[in-house]
């Protein structure tokens, strides 16, 4: 179900008039309204075939982790019963390795299903043994990436005893399956969202004109940038590689960031915006992620969740292991304590990239692409005392607006370098629109190219209307990074001038539409 069709804004009316109903009538409960209406959200997206795959993740890790509790509350009394020390040491063993079991029977059942629904096909493809990467025709449940990763972070924080179990499967259903979380995320913890899903809300909390401005301005970015970029950005790249000037592949690769920026970006707005109706504040996804200085700070600023969930449940465990302390150990005593002190780091993090990439797809672009950006902060972190060095025999003023503007045009750069592995399909092409990128860019032979692409009038019309809206999306993120709140802003603003300003954006998104151009969010089948 589109975000911008009569149908959902029926649902969002109906789910809001009922939601505060309760909530005034009866004090309580207003949850079992988000568990229907986020049902009803399934089912009206067409999923409800696929509904089985998620009650196996809820089911699952809420069983798994009342089992826990039960366990450590059975090692409490245990503990309390005895002194002795060995009995005390036997007793912490055996539930250890019981908790481990039951963690490592739900890691599989729930990784399992999303591996074989998600890659199945594709692994078939690439064996050379389906014609299709769709060939089986599987339906992927809504979100399926999204309240995965959810369940796993519930699963793993009550096995470390860092939250309370939820003893109620409804309530841990409607965790898994808020509403506005499944299209594309936020990937939000238990935590931090349970407490306001659970708690009663009134309408005189929500934060009316903020909500709107986010929708409006995610509305913005998805349908008056992004969606009116895939076309141009497709004939480009059909015309780009061997033969063809580098600069024509160079223009769709930023088109590109441009467009996966305003979509996902976008979608997320308009979720969280939604969300805030319901007075429920989700996780933040993205913080300004192209005005980042270095590679690192780009994956810290993009897809925040997903960063921060790798982080937690993947790199740290990953990187404390023995085998990575013994690395760290070895390559200190050869190659220096820097070397020591970060070449676990560096290994994790490859890791965690490639896991990243595969997330997005088992073809090989994306694990080159994955492979890519966990290579660069690897070496990025390896070679840092080199660059100090050189930065210091260079007399480089690092406090400089100039040194900051550097660093952000050169991770704008290297971000985009990985773009090409991201956008072009084929890993072949992608490495000859790179050369020719590199080698052969021919700027001046770039007017003509784009003058044999023959775009129309709509066309051009759709180019200067997605331009506009980058330039505004720029003037934000630049105010925005330097400590102002645009939407703050606005609001101060006279009553006027904020109904102008929402009577323009809502303008300009009904002229985006009427090109007819408009899909799907590109992360809503992750």
């Amino acid at each position: 179900m589109e975000l911008l069709s009569l149908q959902f804004a029926i649902f969002l009316v109906a789910l809001l008039a009922a939601y505060y109903a309760v909530g005034r009538l009866v004090g309580r409960g207003q949850w079992v309204v988000l568990l229907l209406g986020s049902l009803a959200f399934y089912g009206m997206a067409g999923t409800w075939k696929t509904l089985a795959f998620v009650l196996v993740a809820g089911v699952s890790t809420w069983a798994a982790a009342l089992g826990f509790s039960r366990l450590d509350a059975g090692l409490k009394a245990r503990l309390g019963e005895t002194r002795d020390r060995s009995a005390r040491k036997a007793a912490k063993a055996a539930v250890h390795r019981r908790k481990r079991l039951v963690l490592l029977a739900c890691l599989a059942l729930c990784l399992g299903t999303l591996a074989y629904l998600k890659y199945w096909n594709v692994v078939l493809f690439e064996l050379g043994l389906a014609s299709s990467p769709h060939g089986m025709g599987l339906l992927l449940p809504l979100g399926i990436s999204f309240y995965t990763f959810q369940a796993l972070s519930y699963l793993i924080d009550a096995y470390r005893g860092s939250l309370q179990a939820e003893r109620s499967l409804p309530r841990h259903l409607t965790f898994l399956l808020y509403f506005p979380q499944l299209i594309q995320g936020p990937i939000n913890r238990y935590g931090d969202l349970a407490p306001q899903l659970f708690s009663t809300h009134a309408p005189r909390e929500v934060d009316l004109s903020r909500s709107l401005q986010l929708l409006l301005f995610g509305m913005l970015k998805k349908y008056a940038m992004a969606d009116l970029l895939v076309g141009l950005i497709t004939r480009l790249l059909a015309g780009a590689g061997d033969g063809a000037p580098g600069s024509l592949a160079i223009l769709a690769i930023l088109l590109y960031s441009a467009q996966q920026y305003g979509d996902f970006s976008g979608g997320i707005d308009m979720v969280e915006a939604v969300s805030e109706l319901l007075g429920i504040r989700m996780a933040p996804n993205f913080r300004r992620p192209y005005l980042s200085t270095s590679l690192a700070d780009f994956w810290r600023r993009w897809h925040i969740t997903l960063g921060t969930w790798m982080r937690d449940y993947v790199f740290y465990p990953l990187a404390l292991t023995r085998p990575m302390r013994a690395l760290g150990k070895v390559a200190g005593g050869r190659l220096g304590s820097h070397v020591g002190r970060t070449l676990p780091a560096c290994v994790a993090n490859v890791a965690v990239f490639l896991l990243v990439g595969l997330w997005h797809g088992a073809e090989t672009h994306y694990l080159v692409w994955g492979l890519y950006n966990g290579l660069v902060i690897a070496l990025a972190d390896l070679l840092r005392p080199a660059f100090d060095r050189a930065s210091s025999l260079l007399r480089v003023d690092r406090s400089t607006r100039g040194w900051h503007a550097f660093r952000v045009v050169r991770t704008f750069v290297v971000v985009n370098v990985g773009w090409y592995f991201d956008r072009i399909y084929d890993f072949g092409a992608s490495l000859a629109c790179l050369r020719q990128s590199v080698l052969h860019p021919d700027f001046a032979g770039l007017p003509q190219a784009l003058a044999a692409l023959d775009m129309g009038k709509s066309e051009l019309l759709q180019v200067l209307v997605a331009g506009a809206v980058a330039l505004l999306v720029a003037c934000v993120s630049l105010y925005e990074e330097r400590g102002g709140d645009a939407s703050g802003w606005l609001s101060r603003r006279p009553v006027a001038v904020r109904a102008a300003a929402c009577a323009v954006m809502c303008l300009v998104v009904v002229l985006s539409l009427s090109f007819g151009v408009g899909g799907g969010f590109m992360y809503a089948n992750y």
